[in-house]
C-alpha cells in the first residue's frame, strides 16, 4: 500500500483473513479470523510506518497497525462523506433523542483530539466518566461508536426490542398473575408467587423442583409488565375504579356552561336525623337541588323523605316559585335580588340515576328543555352541585353537633348512636336549609370565577347571586318561563288509553268528556297523563294540549291509583276463591236435574192434538185466587 495514497477516515475491507495489529510501543497482536464476516477498518491517524485504525465491525478501541498490512485489504467506498459532526442531520429525530445525542457527543468531544495518544485518551476517558457519573465502559462505547462511523447519529439510543418472545418461566409468571393476582380476591404478590410454584414447579408428589424462579425475578416481571389501570379494574371492579381511582383531568363545567341557563341536578341524603311532630325519629332527609353551572347559584331545592321522580317534581316547582314568597312562608324576609330565580334552565345536566333516565322526567323536554345525561361516576363534570352539597352540610353540621348530626365515625363499633340526639322537625330543619342556601348564594366568595373585562368594569361582586343577576341580562341567557299548572301536567306519568263505548279506558277505569262522543265509537288508542295520587281525573294529550276527563265509577273517587289497584286485587282474589264452589254447584245442579228428569217414569210419546184445550184446562186447574188468601190471613 502506497503511504502517499493514505488519507484519514479511509475505509479498508477484507474477507476470511488474519490481520496483524500492533499497538504503539507493544508487541504484535494477532487478530482472530471472523470467517465470512467482513473486516472493515477505518484509518484514524497516520504515522511514519503505522496507521491508527478502528474495527468498524467489532467497534473495539483503536489500535496501531503497520501500513504494509493493508496490502491484504481493498479500499471500501463510503456512501456518506465522513467529516465533522453535522447537527443539521438530526432534524428527523425527536427532541428527547436529539438531547441524548448531544449529551453523548459532549462527553467524547474532549477525547477526539487525543484519540491517537493512548495514555492521554485513557486519562480523559476516566475524567469524563467521573464528571458525568457514568462508567468508563460507557464512555469507550460512545467513542468507538462515533469513531467507527464518523456520524453523530450513531450516538442515538437504540430502541429496545419489546417483541421478544417470553421464556417458559415468564409464561408461568404471566399465567399465575392472570389467574391469582388480577382477581377480586386481592391476593398478595407473595401469595401469588407461592401459588405459581405449586402449579408449575412441583413434581407429582408436590415437592418443589431444584430449579425455579426466585421471588425477586417474579416481582421484577410483575413490575415490568403491570399496568395500574388493569390492576385497579381487575382487583376492585370497574365501577370502583371509575368512581375513586381513574384520572380526573377534565375541565368539565366551562366547556358547556358559557352563560346562565345550565342547571346541574343531583340529590343526597343529609347527615342528620330528624323527628316528627310527636317526637318519633323519622330518619335522614333527602335534599335535591339544582345549581347553575355558570354562576353557582342554587336555583331551587326540595327537602323531602322521598327521592326519585317525586323529589324532582318538587324541585322543578320550587325553581319556578317566587322565592320571596317561599321564604316568607317560613318567616324569612329577603329581597328579590338575593334569590331572583323563577324560571327553568334551558339545559339540565344530570347523571345516570334511574330517576333522571325515567320517561316521566324526560317529558320535561316537551317544554323545550334539553337534558344532558353525564356518564356514571363522573362527579367532576357536575362539580358545582357536588360543591353545593359539601358547603350546605358544612354550614349546618358545625352548629348542630349533638342535635342529630351524623359524624364520620357513625359506622364504627361502639360509637355513640346519633339517632338519639335528633331534636329537629322537618319544618324547623328546612328553615335552617333556607338560611344556608341564602348564605351560599349571597355571601360565599367565588375566588376562582373567570371574570371578564366587562364584569370588572361594572364592579360585579364575586357572589353567586350577583353573577346570576348579571348573567340574566347577557346574550345567551338560556332561561325558560313555565306556568305552574303546565309544569305539573308535563311531569305527570303517562300511559296508553283506549276509547270504548263505556268511556276512555285508562288503568282499568273509565273516564268521560262530553265533547268526545264520536271517539268513543271509533275505539282508538291515545296517550293520557294521570295523577297516581288521585284517580278522579286524567288528561288526554293532543298536540301538546292537556284535555281533562272525569272518572265515571263513583266507587273509585278520592282514591289513589294504589288504592284502586288494591281494591281490584281483593275483588279478583275473592272471585278466585269462589271459583271452586261455583264448579261444585254446577255439578250438583246437573245431578238434581238428571234426578228429576229420571223420575218422570219414561212415558210414551204424548199426542200433539188438542194442545190449546189442554192448556186451558191446566190454567184453570193451577189458577190461584190471591184475594182469598188475604181474607184467610185476615
Amino acid at each position: 500500500m502506497d503511504k502517499n495514497r493514505l488519507k484519514k477516515n479511509m475505509l479498508f475491507k477484507r474477507k476470511n483473513g488474519e490481520v496483524q495489529l500492533k499497538e504503539q510501543g507493544d508487541a504484535e497482536i494477532k487478530g482472530n479470523s471472523i470467517g465470512d464476516i467482513e473486516q472493515i477498518f477505518r484509518v484514524l491517524a497516520i504515522a511514519d510506518e503505522e496507521i491508527l485504525v478502528i474495527d468498524c465491525i467489532k467497534k473495539t478501541m483503536p489500535v496501531w497497525m503497520e501500513i504494509e498490512k493493508l496490502n491484504d485489504f481493498i479500499e471500501e467506498k463510503e456512501i456518506k462523506q465522513s467529516g465533522e459532526a453535522d447537527f443539521d442531520i438530526l432534524e428527523d429525530y425527536s427532541p428527547d433523542v436529539r438531547k441524548t445525542i448531544y449529551q453523548r457527543y459532549n462527553i467524547i468531544s474532549a477525547i477526539l483530539p487525543f484519540v491517537d495518544n493512548e495514555s492521554m485518551r485513557s486519562e480523559l476517558i476516566a475524567r469524563m466518566a467521573e464528571e458525568h457519573g457514568i462508567s468508563k465502559q460507557s464512555v469507550r462505547k460512545y467513542l468507538c461508536e462515533y469513531l467507527s462511523s464518523q456520524d453523530i447519529r450513531s450516538l442515538a439510543p437504540q430502541e429496545r426490542n419489546t417483541d421478544r418472545a417470553l421464556t417458559q418461566d415468564e409464561k408461568n409468571m404471566r399465567k399465575a398473575l392472570n389467574k391469582y393476582y388480577y382477581t377480586t380476591k386481592k391476593r398478595t404478590l407473595k401469595n401469588v408467587y407461592t401459588m405459581m410454584l405449586r402449579d408449575s414447579y412441583c413434581d407429582e408428589e408436590g415437592k418443589l423442583l431444584n430449579v425455579y424462579p426466585s421471588f425477586y425475578q417474579f416481582r421484577y416481571f410483575f413490575r415490568k409488565y403491570n399496568t395500574k389501570q388493569t390492576e385497579y379494574i381487575s382487583r376492585n371492579g370497574l365501577s370502583y375504579y371509575q368512581r375513586n381511582q381513574r384520572p380526573l383531568t377534565g375541565d368539565g363545567v366551562q366547556a358547556f356552561a358559557p352563560n346562565v341557563g345550565v342547571g346541574m341536578l343531583d340529590a343526597t341524603t343529609l347527615d342528620i336525623y330528624l323527628i316528627n311532630e310527636s317526637g318519633g325519629i323519622v330518619g335522614r332527609p333527602i335534599l335535591t337541588a339544582c345549581v347553575d353551572a355558570y354562576s353557582g347559584l342554587c336555583c331551587g331545592y326540595a327537602l323531602s323523605w322521598e327521592g326519585g321522580v317525586y323529589s324532582l317534581r318538587n324541585l322543578m316547582l320550587n325553581i319556578i316559585s317566587d322565592k320571596v314568597e317561599h321564604c316568607r312562608s317560613f318567616g324569612i324576609e329577603i329581597s328579590r335580588e338575593d334569590w331572583n330565580c323563577d324560571r327553568l334552565s334551558g339545559k339540565l345536566v344530570t347523571d345516570m340515576g334511574s330517576e333522571y333516565k325515567s320517561s316521566n322526567f324526560e317529558q320535561i323536554t316537551d317544554l323545550g328543555i334539553q337534558i344532558i345525561n353525564l356518564p356514571s361516576y363522573r362527579p367532576e363534570l357536575k362539580s358545582k352541585v357536588e360543591k353545593f352539597f359539601d358547603c350546605i352540610q358544612a354550614y349546618y353540621k358545625n352548629q348542630l353537633k349533638g342535635k342529630g348530626v351524623v359524624e364520620p365515625d357513625f359506622q364504627e363499633r361502639g360509637v355513640h348512636d346519633y339517632r338519639k340526639d335528633a331534636c329537629l322537625t322537618m319544618a324547623e330543619f328546612e328553615k335552617i336549609i333556607i338560611h344556608c342556601i341564602l348564605f351560599y348564594n349571597c355571601n360565599r366568595v367565588l375566588e376562582n370565577f373567570p371574570y371578564t373585562e366587562e364584569m370588572l368594569s361594572q364592579g360585579i361582586k364575586p357572589y353567586a347571586n350577583e353573577i346570576w343577576n348579571y348573567g340574566c341580562g347577557q346574550d345567551g341567557c338560556n332561561l325558560i318561563t313555565v306556568d305552574k299548572e303546565q309544569l305539573i301536567l308535563t311531569l305527570l306519568p303517562r300511559t296508553e288509553g283506549r276509547f270504548t263505548r263505556f268511556g276512555l279506558s285508562v288503568n282499568g277505569m273509565h273516564y268521560h268528556n262530553k265533547l268526545f262522543r264520536e271517539q268513543y265509537l271509533n275505539g282508538k288508542e291515545c296517550i293520557v297523563a294521570y295523577n297516581p295520587d288521585n284517580v278522579c281525573q286524567i288528561w288526554l294529550i293532543e298536540n301538546g294540549v292537556y284535555i281533562p276527563f272525569d272518572l265515571i265509577e263513583s266507587r273509585f273517587r278520592e282514591k289513589d291509583l294504589t288504592g284502586v289497584q288494591a281494591m281490584k286485587q281483593r275483588q279478583r282474589e275473592l272471585i278466585r276463591q269462589e271459583t271452586e264452589n261455583r264448579t261444585q254447584a254446577e255439578i250438583d245442579l246437573a245431578g238434581h236435574i238428571s234426578a228429576v228428569a229420571g223420575a218422570s217414569g219414561g212415558q210414551k210419546k204424548p199426542s200433539i192434538k188438542n194442545i190449546r184445550t189442554n192448556r186451558e184446562k191446566e190454567q184453570k186447574r193451577l189458577h190461584k185466587d190471591f184475594g182469598k188468601e188475604v181474607a184467610v190471613n185476615a
